[in-house]
């Protein structure tokens, strides 16, 4: 009790100190940012300890809207411009506004620069946090089908792939991108020659059940938005005076256009328009739609994440550089999945994290230690990680110095004593994040930064985990349908194996010339 108390002490304090960042409360819509870790539990990686291999899925970058999203803009432009009014206070621009989207056919449902930078920026990232890939060493990443998925891995590629100068030599610091076929539905599989289930980067598309149990997310989103959003138009209201008058659909759309005006192009606008708490109200929805749509709150969320989370299990199992039993690949130390949003909150479902509370459709859930938050996951280039790290058990101090030899690379530590210290063997250890913030497995945390044992972990994901999401083909009632070359039906669908496979998707090749791909 005193803990939680220090804990929230200490939560409450920093908030007050950071100013409020609409930004950080857009859910969805929100350009990336690192979520708030909780309270002494850094991103660093624990003393004594290395990581010798990491797993990240990943959204893709900050994008224009859809179509549909567009329409509502659109709708939003016009019926400001075919109005006479005068606006005060923060709606003083709006007779000048024009939806930031100049060229239609090439925009909406594609990256922005913003997008395309996150993704860049991760690259650079990810290879100075690991020091995985030598200098030259070519490197492979994954991605689903669609387009901007795909520039996505490949602007996350040419961060990666940042360091020197191999533009002479094609053989040398190239990305491999792998698109994988995205995941069929049932009907589709019935007359498809080539496909997958659980075998993807977007297992949930071949769930039926989920499906219709994702249709919950958007219904809690608007029951919940029904209690906030007409009393904050007819606050906004009180800014026009004229034959402007907005509704609950208008402050949807403005909502949506701060994170989209910002990471476009920038304008923040429409983000002073509304107050702290209504952007908590618009945060709040946002986490109903991905709870009861994707996440814990969709009883068939855990079962179309699993597949993910026990590959990756296995090949921390065999370790670094290796592949499990009869693979024809290995992939790198750092395995890179590019998907969709809605593919993230399963794998939470599946290690059974932040399902401790069942989200209210009528009133704000206001406990700040609130575990499932749609931006901390999915916002724009979020993503949830698995490490394997290597741990010394008491790490040796150092402060009686390092002994060098000449021409041996490396040293030793010399003891209190002034004799060699005899360092421990390493033991392993799995931690997972999302969006940079660790977080401890509820039953599985007592290594170095509240980590688990591989061991642990391992015996986790087979046993109890594995029970609770049950077989993919099993539980999405897959077993019967039939159709030339979907795997799944020949193999086991029920399980992830692009991974570990040769020729399992469409490969390209990625250079550092723009214009002239090696």
């Amino acid at each position: 009790m005193i803990a939680s108390s220090i804990a929230l002490i200490v939560l409450s304090a920093s908030a007050v100190q950071a100013a409020f960042d609409p930004l950080k409360h857009s859910g969805n819509a929100s350009p990336y940012f690192d979520a708030p870790t909780l309270p002494g539990l850094g991103p660093e990686t624990p003393a004594g300890c290395v990581v010798d291999q990491a797993a990240y899925f990943v959204r893709h970058g900050s994008r224009y809207p859809e179509p549909g999203s567009f329409t509502g803009w659109e709708e939003l432009f016009w019926k400001i411009q075919n109005a006479s009014f005068i606006a005060r206070g923060p709606l003083v621009f709006f007779p000048s506004w024009v939806p930031p989207v100049n060229n239609i056919d090439h925009e909406p449902l594609f990256l922005s620069s913003t997008g395309a930078q996150e993704a860049f920026n991760l690259g650079v990232e990810l290879r100075k946090r690991y020091a995985f890939t030598a200098g030259g060493e070519n490197f492979t990443a994954w991605s689903a089908g669609e387009q901007r998925v795909v520039d996505t891995t490949t602007y996350f590629l040419r961060g990666y792939l940042s360091d020197g100068n191999y533009l002479s030599d094609p053989s040398l610091n190239r990305g491999h991108l792998i698109i994988l076929p995205d995941s069929l539905t049932a009907d589709q599989a019935l007359n498809a020659t080539n496909g997958t289930f659980a075998d993807s980067l977007t297992p949930s598309a071949s769930c039926p059940p989920y499906a219709v149990f994702s249709n919950n997310g958007s219904i809690a989103a608007s029951t919940f938005r029904a209690t906030y959003q007409n009393r904050t138009a007819a606050r906004i209201n009180t800014f026009l005076q004229g034959n402007l008058t907005f509704d609950a659909t208008d402050v949807g759309v403005m909502q949506d256009l701060c994170g989209f005006g910002f990471e476009i192009g920038g304008d923040k606008r429409f983000c002073d328009i509304f107050t702290d708490e209504e952007w908590l109200d618009y945060e709040y929805a946002a986490d109903l739609n991905y709870y009861y749509g994707s996440g814990p709150g969709n009883p068939f969320s855990a079962v179309t994440g699993y597949p993910w989370i026990k590959a990756i299990v296995d090949l921390f199992e065999a370790g670094p550089n290796h592949s499990v039993t009869n693979g024809t690949l290995t992939p790198p130390p750092l395995i890179m999945g590019f998907s969709h949003d809605n593919n993230l909150p399963p794998l939470i479902s599946a290690l059974g994290l932040w399902n401790d509370t069942v989200l209210s459709l009528t009133q704000r859930d206001r406990h700040p230690l609130r575990q499932f938050r749609s931006g901390h996951l999915v916002a724009f280039r979020g993503y949830l990680a698995l490490e394997r790290l290597s741990c010394t058990p008491q790490p040796i101090s150092t402060d009686n110095g390092v002994f060098h030899q000449i021409g041996v690379l490396g040293g030793s530590i010399i003891s209190s004593n002034g004799t060699f210290a005899t360092t421990s063997v390493p033991q392993s250890y799995v931690r997972v994040r999302a969006d940079n913030a660790p977080i401890p497995l509820p039953s599985c945390s007592s290594g170095p930064g509240q980590t688990c044992s591989l061991a642990q972990f391992v015996e986790m994901v087979n046993g109890p985990l594995a029970n609770a999401a049950g077989d993919f083909i099993a539980v999405c009632g897959l077993a019967n349908v039939t159709g030339p070359g979907v795997s799944g039906i020949s193999g086991n669908g029920s399980s992830v194996r692009f991974l570990t496979t040769k020729g399992d998707g469409t490969e390209i090749i990625v250079g550092l010339n723009p214009t002239t791909p090696s």
